[in-house]
């Protein structure tokens, strides 16, 4: 008995030292192939799992201005992530109000990190459903500031003066369309 449980022991360390070779891209790069790219948590393909809040922002076409402004801000992988998060998500519209030139002068390469921090002032690290939003509550966003909450008669709820207009959940939180882009003060 003692035999073979050495010589299964034997055949896992083989297996598990094989499993620790070079993979088919470090070979490539070592023979002289192409680099190693390295991606983040964006980068892995899954179809198979529920979609995260990246995920379903490039999946409406509501929300493509959104998806541009995460990219050039290197935000991405940031919200891909295991979460949970909150997001508060513009529509594209909500971007066209901002007065004339803003957008364009936040998507230059100089400003992607006050693009990043308005950004993070649309996210809360947690999940907060509608039930959560309580008039006059302040909620405490990525970027270390606040947002106030305003729940009105009709009990539409309104972040920053921004209505919330519908809300998705996703595998790493919760998302709540805005029709407002909210700018830190």
């Amino acid at each position: 008995m003692k035999e073979i449980s050495k010589t299964l022991l034997w055949i896992l360390s083989l297996a598990v030292l094989a499993g620790c070779g070079t993979s088919e891209t470090q070979s490539q790069a070592s023979a002289g192939g192409s680099a190693v790219q390295h991606v983040g948590q964006s980068g892995v393909k899954d179809d198979q799992s529920n979609p995260n809040v990246v995920q379903i922002a490039v999946s409406s076409k509501d929300h493509s201005t959104l998806v541009t402004a995460l990219k050039v801000a290197d935000y991405v992988d940031a919200l891909t992530n295991v979460g949970p998060f909150t997001v508060f998500a513009p529509t594209n519209a909500a971007f066209d109000a901002l007065p004339a030139g803003t957008l364009e002068t936040l998507t230059k390469k100089e400003n992607q990190r006050k693009l990043r921090d308005i950004l993070e002032y649309h996210v809360l690290l947690g999940v907060y459903k509608p039930g959560d939003f309580v008039n006059g509550r302040k909620m405490g966003t990525a970027d270390g500031r606040s947002v106030e909450v305003t729940v009105d008669g009709n009990g539409d709820v309104f972040i920053n003066g921004g209505k919330i207009i519908g809300t998705v959940e996703a595998s790493n939180g919760i998302i709540h369309v805005i029709d407002k882009v909210l700018v830190p003060n």
